[in-house]
């Protein structure tokens, strides 16, 4: 083998080496990616589950401390709204709970 068919092969070798490597690294910074929007989005959704709380504080506080309620019930109409935007919240953050720990797996 002539040594100018010798650096074509290894630079043949090299390019697809290259081309490996950049797929990787494209398919992997696309996972990072996909997995910080995840987390985003689980602290956004924390952020209106807190909000969701002081509503609801705010809610039981009006009831029993300007109404003067003696007790409150969850079938309250305010307070039921909100425990079930609360719920659906909890379902929503746990599936995308669920989402980044299966993305954070290894592929088999």
């Amino acid at each position: 083998m002539a040594f100018s068919d010798r650096m074509r092969d290894l630079l043949d070798q090299g390019a697809q080496v290259s081309k490996e490597f950049l797929s990787k690294a494209g398919a992997k910074a696309q996972d990072l990616g996909e997995r910080g929007v995840l987390t985003l989005e689980i602290k956004q959704m924390e952020g209106q589950g807190r909000k969701l709380l002081e509503r609801l504080g705010n809610e039981v506080y009006r009831l029993l401390g300007e109404e003067g309620a003696e007790s409150v019930v969850p079938s309250e109409p305010a307070v039921k709204n909100i425990l079930a935007e609360l719920t659906s919240l909890k379902a929503a953050i746990e599936k995308r709970e669920s989402e980044l720990e299966n993305r954070r797996k290894p592929a088999p």
